[in-house]
C-alpha cells in the first residue's frame, strides 16, 4: 500500500506515520465488544474476550511504539444503547489501555448508538462523519464522511469486513480469511461529494475487523450484505480495489459491480 498508512504485519491494525515528525497513529476498527456475550458471560468467549482484546491492543501500541490509539467504529457489538451488563466490559477495556498510557480515540460507528456515556472521560470521542488525522480521514464507513475528509487524498475506514473465500462451498468456514482492501482512485472525481462535486481522494483503506469472531465478507464471492452496500457501492466500485492477506500476500483485484450514481 501507499501513502501515509502501513498495515502491521499479521494483524488487523494500521499505522499512520505522518513525514512532519508528529506523532504516530495506530488505527483498528469493528472491535465488536460483546458479540458472542451474554449476561452471564459479559466478558465473552475465551480467545475473543474483552480483557483479552485489551491487552492485544496494549501489545500493539508497545510493538509499534505508538501511543495514540484510534477506533474506526464500532466498539460495541449492540447496535442501540449498551446493555447494562455490557457498560462494566466497555470501560475497562479502555481504562485498561489508559492504564497503560496508550491514549484512545474513538470514531462513532452504526453500532455505536449510546456509546459515549459508558467511556472513561479520557476517552476523545469523533462523529460518525470522521476525524482528519494527520491529513487522513478516518471513519466508519456506514455514512458519508465530512466534507473535510473528502478533501484529503487517503481514507481510512472499517464497517465492510472485508476477506476473501478460498474453500469451494460456504459450508468450509475455515476457508474464508480476513483481509485488508485498499482502493486506487486514478484522478479526481473517482469519489464525488454528496453535492456531486469531485473529491480530492486518491485511496481508500478498508480495515480488517479486528475483533477474531466478527462476521467477514467474502469479496471474491458474495456481495456485501445491505448493510455494507453503501460503502461497497459508492468508494469500492469507483476505482481499483484490492484485497490483501494479513501477511501481505497480494489477492488481486476486488470485484465490484458498476458504481452508483451520485
Amino acid at each position: 500500500m501507499v501513502g501515509p498508512g502501513r498495515p502491521v504485519p499479521n494483524a488487523p491494525a494500521l499505522v499512520l506515520r505522518p513525514p512532519s515528525g508528529r506523532r504516530p497513529v495506530v488505527v483498528v476498527a469493528d472491535l465488536h465488544l460483546g458479540l458472542a456475550s451474554s449476561p452471564e458471560t459479559p466478558r465473552g468467549p475465551p480467545g475473543a474476550s474483552a480483557p483479552e482484546l485489551a491487552e492485544e491492543l496494549v501489545r500493539l501500541c508497545r510493538r509499534t511504539a505508538v501511543r495514540r490509539l484510534i477506533v474506526a467504529g464500532d466498539v460495541k457489538h449492540p447496535i442501540v444503547g449498551v446493555p447494562r451488563w455490557l457498560r462494566p466490559v466497555v470501560f475497562d477495556l479502555f481504562a485498561t489501555l489508559l492504564d497503560a498510557g496508550v491514549e484512545p480515540e474513538v470514531v462513532l460507528g452504526n453500532h455505536d448508538v449510546g456509546l459515549a456515556p459508558h467511556l472513561p472521560r479520557e476517552v476523545a470521542v469523533h462523529p460518525a462523519v470522521g476525524a482528519l488525522v494527520h491529513g487522513v480521514g478516518i471513519f466508519h464507513g456506514h455514512r458519508w464522511p465530512a466534507d473535510r475528509l473528502l478533501s484529503a487524498p487517503t481514507l481510512v475506514t472499517g464497517h465492510l469486513h472485508p476477506g476473501f473465500r478460498f474453500a469451494p462451498t460456504a459450508d468450509a468456514p475455515d476457508g474464508k480469511r480476513k483481509a485488508w482492501v485498499r482502493v486506487a482512485y486514478a484522478s479526481e472525481g473517482g469519489v464525488l461529494r454528496r453535492n456531486r462535486k469531485p473529491a480530492r481522494v486518491r485511496e481508500l483503506i478498508v480495515l480488517p475487523a479486528y475483533h477474531p469472531l466478527a462476521g467477514t465478507e467474502a469479496l471474491n464471492r458474495d456481495r456485501p450484505e445491505r448493510g455494507r452496500s453503501f460503502l461497497y457501492g459508492r468508494f469500492l466500485a469507483r476505482g481499483e480495489a484490492r484485497a490483501y492477506l494479513l501477511d501481505g500476500t497480494d489477492l488481486g483485484r476486488v470485484p465490484t459491480p458498476p458504481a452508483r450514481p451520485g
